[in-house]
């Protein structure tokens, strides 16, 4: 094909794809707001007495009636719908008294008001209401169920809306407990990365735990979790980087395992090399099998000095390093790791076997348990 065809092409399937991406967001966003109107009516008819018990299983069943082939207004979505306004009512920026469910739903403002949202949420500047609409109603109702806490939901809306999380997505992100991993990782970015908005940024790239659910070491013949070593992992993981990227961010770029470094005649090897796209410089991952020794933090120095004189770009930032360990003393990380020049953080992982431990040390004893029973039917 000529070559201004091809360009042709391009410019017009890129076209097609962002009419429809764009077409996308805005039909979710119309149906969140509806069924944030919704839901506002039900609970202001439903919780004041005003509808008799079962009003919203008949009012499902008539809507099925007289909209044959409706999905979606089930006497259960109904409910989910009350739920989603009642959780979320102090964004509410209409009148109550009155409320008129058909003259919001012709004025497609359903209780939203851009304008005045920042007021509505004091102290969250950075949550916006297009992160709020920018996410699925599925996804709103997991968080829901899931998050109890005000400002930990709104890290996994925001989560949610950056990242694009599917619900399967969100559901782990929400299992491995990211809000409490988030900003909490090892590291010496305030004094190796400026100016400091880059290192704050950096900081929130990386978690202080990673949960590598996926590999299962019962898949790959390891008996022993003592017998679990750096190159398993490593290898699990390239056997799964989709997984392992979607842990760390969509706005990373795998590199390679095992990537080589040859400088001054000197081979060496990183574990797994990344690429960050917001933060425009690459990633050098390292792993390790057992706790954490000081002298890692060294070897990895090394290779960010050799990836900054001889692969970095001249467009890019210098290089960051993590240190991936089973286990760290954190306050001798934290205290250590100040020493060095180049921007590094550790974290620590857990596999699906020590997920697995966790869930055995946390369930009681059987034989204790027998005791505690045998002594209450005494």
């Amino acid at each position: 094909m000529d070559q201004k065809y091809r360009d042709a092409v391009q410019l017009i399937k890129t076209a097609i794809l962002q009419s429809q991406y764009e077409a996308a967001k805005s039909a979710n966003e119309k149906q969140l707001m509806l069924y944030f109107s919704i839901g506002k009516y039900i609970s202001l008819n439903s919780r004041n007495g005003f509808w008799g018990q079962g009003a919203i299983d008949t009012i499902s069943e008539q809507l099925t009636r007289e909209l044959p082939g409706l999905r979606g207004f089930s006497s259960r979505n109904l409910r989910n719908m009350r739920v989603f306004y009642e959780e979320w009512s102090t964004l509410d920026t209409s009148n109550n008294e009155n409320y008129n469910l058909a003259e919001a739903s012709a004025k497609s403002s359903y209780g939203f008001d851009v304008q005045i949202w920042q007021n509505r949420l004091p102290n969250l500047e950075s949550f916006s209401v297009e992160a709020f609409l920018g996410i699925s109603f599925s996804n709103h109702l997991l968080i829901i169920s899931k998050v109890k806490s005000y400002d930990e939901r709104i890290f996994y809306i925001k989560r949610s809306a950056s990242e694009k999380y599917s619900l399967e997505q969100l559901k782990r992100s929400i299992a491995a407990n990211d809000f409490e991993h988030q900003g909490n990782l090892s590291n010496n970015f305030s004094s190796t990365l400026s100016p400091a908005v880059k290192a704050f940024k950096a900081i929130n790239t990386f978690k202080d735990e990673y949960l590598l659910d996926y590999i299962n070491v019962e898949e790959i013949d390891i008996r022993d979790s003592a017998d679990i070593d750096e190159k398993v992992v490593e290898n699990a993981i390239v056997n799964n980087v989709k997984n392992f990227i979607l842990t760390f961010g969509r706005d990373f770029a795998f590199i390679g395992n095992q990537y080589h470094l040859d400088a001054f005649g000197e081979d060496q090897y990183i574990d797994l090399l990344f690429f960050n796209r917001e933060l425009n410089c690459l990633v050098a991952v390292e792993l390790k099998r057992g706790k954490f020794k000081s002298s890692y933090l060294g070897q990895l120095q090394g290779y960010l000095s050799v990836l900054d004189g001889f692969e970095k770009k001249p467009h890019e930032n210098p290089a960051i390093g993590l240190i991936l360990c089973k286990d760290m003393n954190k306050s001798f990380v934290d205290y250590v790791i100040q020493d060095y020049s180049k921007p590094m953080g550790v974290a620590t992982y857990k596999t699906s076997r020590d997920m697995s431990e966790d869930l055995r040390k946390a369930l009681p004893d059987i034989e204790e348990l027998k005791r505690l029973l045998d002594t209450e039917n005494e």
